[in-house]
């Protein structure tokens, strides 16, 4: 099982709704810029209120997100999946849920649209595992 406790130390210091909204909005800023030849139509995350980009390349069988969003919650939401799930393997991103969200309670604090936006951004993440898991095994 996969420990999120450095994903979950991020949030140390929020005690309110508020406090959870400040430090999700600052991960947004934080999100490394997406490079414009990722910011395609194949790589917008379906189920999202506002646009979120989502690319996903594997480097030594492991995988790495960059993502990208207007909107600072949604930025912020992807950059928090980015820092639990980068530099993972596949099998990792696909047996370990985002359990720490429930932990630190974001999904209460969240509208359901978020709520729903969020939880597309983390099934892409497990369907691009997925496909390129299948594609590996297949080329081998």
């Amino acid at each position: 099982m996969k420990d999120f406790s450095l994903v979950k130390n991020l949030f140390t210091n929020c005690f309110t709704p508020e406090n959870l909204y400040q430090k999700i909005i600052a991960l947004g800023r934080e999100l490394p810029p997406m490079d414009l030849i990722y910011k395609t139509s194949e790589n917008i995350v379906k189920g999202c209120q506002s646009i979120v980009y989502l690319h996903t390349e594997m480097r030594e069988d492991k995988l790495f997100f960059s993502a990208f969003s207007d909107a600072l919650i949604s930025a912020g939401l992807a950059a928090l999946l980015l820092k639990a799930y980068n530099g993972e393997t596949p099998e990792t991103i696909l047996q370990n849920p985002p359990t720490f969200l429930e932990d630190l309670q974001i999904y209460t604090s969240l509208t359901p649209g978020r709520s729903n936006g969020l939880a597309s951004m983390f099934l892409r993440m497990q369907k691009d595992a997925l496909n390129f898991l299948v594609t590996t095994d297949a080329s081998k």
